[in-house]
């Protein structure tokens, strides 16, 4: 199983190869991993993200750590340019790199490198060599924020190899008790249930967030719905929301903001209502635009203090995205039928705080009770607060741990 295992790395690092020459995104990751020159430390403490929403799960702890361990470089790692490329710049590290492909090799010459005394997994990725060099070196790992589903080769008769590169880690924090339940199914003990870190994060982000002036402008005294992290097929959906609710400002944060995606969006609404927020610096008179399309990275988190209700994006593709953001502010959330993975939304959904549609017909009649029931609204955004500051204190439990 190990040689199908590093065959199948390989062939991964050739298709990506073969993809850099039609995809920015996968050029990013292969000429990333080429040019890096990982820098040797004394010691360290390593966390490593699949990307951008991992690292912001992770955060709460990562900042914890960085102030518990002030005689440790902080080392940072990303599998994803969408991670790498919007924190490699981060505060919060010494280092930030792409993680090496997953190999023997070079497994051992970045650990050799970095000689961390902790090693901290958020959520996702469970990669054998850097796991059993880890192990084989007796550097404790942890994984945190962890969820385990029963479709998950782990617990397949076939999956014996990626059960064996659970064997390596020292301690998982999971998130709920059906976790801890499959782990135990195989044999994996080693298991502490604290919840998500996430809920610390975003509780955190809620209570200060960053003020928006130019949002402010132009949102002015009206009520808002904000589309976040939305893909086209929401978007198709919310767009004839517009002409029905005039009373109301949209503004829209896409998951992908390449020309040719915002382009897509703001031509499929009259130009006399849309502006794009990098335009603001050009405008003089915006009170006539009932729409605000974000064309940049990095505002979303912030946005959400200004919205009255919030759809969430991805549930008509691979999964809906980040809904606790939203949920934290107080505000009703709404998302797509692909939202069975994510607990927190199947959550929020038995609370009567989410709601998820499945087509255009069940958006309408959802928003227009959200929108002309301000009693209605207001309770299911309470539910949705509620729900976030209850589930907080994750970062707690597992710095308990990891100062011992």
């Amino acid at each position: 199983m190990l040689i199908i295992y590093n065959i199948s790395i390989k062939l991964y690092y050739l298709l990506a190869i073969i993809a850099s020459n039609f995809s920015a995104k996968a050029k990013a990751w292969v000429n990333g991993r080429r040019t890096q020159k990982v820098t040797p430390l004394p010691k360290s403490i390593w966390f490593h993200f699949a990307s951008l929403g991992e690292f912001e799960q992770g955060r709460p702890v990562l900042e914890q750590a960085k102030l518990k361990y002030p005689d440790h470089k902080i080392v940072i790692t990303f599998f994803s340019p969408s991670g790498y490329e919007i924190r490699k710049n981060t505060v919060f590290a010494d280092t930030v790199y792409y993680l090496p492909l997953d190999s023997a090799k070079n497994a051992r010459q970045f650990i050799e490198a970095i000689k961390p005394s902790i090693v901290v997994f958020t959520k996702y990725e469970y990669w054998y060599h850097y796991f059993n060099e880890l192990h084989k070196r007796q550097i404790p790992l942890y994984v945190i924020s962890a969820i385990f589903r029963p479709n998950q080769i782990f617990f397949k008769w076939y999956g014996g190899l990626h059960r064996k590169i659970l064997s390596k880690v020292t301690r998982f924090f999971v998130q709920d008790e059906a976790s801890k339940d499959l782990l135990k199914t195989i044999g994996v003990n080693n298991v502490l249930i604290s919840g998500d870190t996430r809920f610390d994060r975003v509780f955190t982000n809620a209570k200060s967030p960053k003020a928006l002036p130019l949002i402010e402008t132009f949102i002015e005294d009206q009520k808002v719905f904000i589309a976040g992290s939305t893909w086209p097929p929401d978007e198709d959906l919310i767009i004839p929301l517009i002409e029905r609710h005039p009373d109301w400002k949209f503004i829209f944060a896409p998951h992908e903001i390449g020309e040719d995606k915002i382009l897509r969006l703001t031509n499929a609404i009259p130009q006399s209502k849309i502006m794009r927020f990098s335009e603001f610096p050009r405008m003089t008179d915006i009170s006539g635009y009932q729409v605000l399309v974000i064309d940049n990275i990095g505002m979303l988190s912030s946005l959400y203090q200004y919205g009255n209700m919030a759809y969430i994006g991805g549930g008509f593709g691979v999964g809906i995205h980040n809904t606790l953001e939203a949920a934290a502010f107080g505000i009703p959330v709404i998302f797509g039928p692909n939202y069975e993975r994510f607990k927190e939304a199947r959550d929020l959904i038995s609370l009567r705080g989410g709601f998820s549609i499945s087509n255009a017909e069940e958006l309408k009649k959802l928003t227009d009770k959200l929108v002309f029931d301000n009693e209605f609204r207001e309770a299911t955004g309470h539910i949705c607060s509620d729900y976030v500051n209850k589930s907080k204190g994750a970062t707690e439990l597992i710095m308990t741990t990891l100062l011992r």
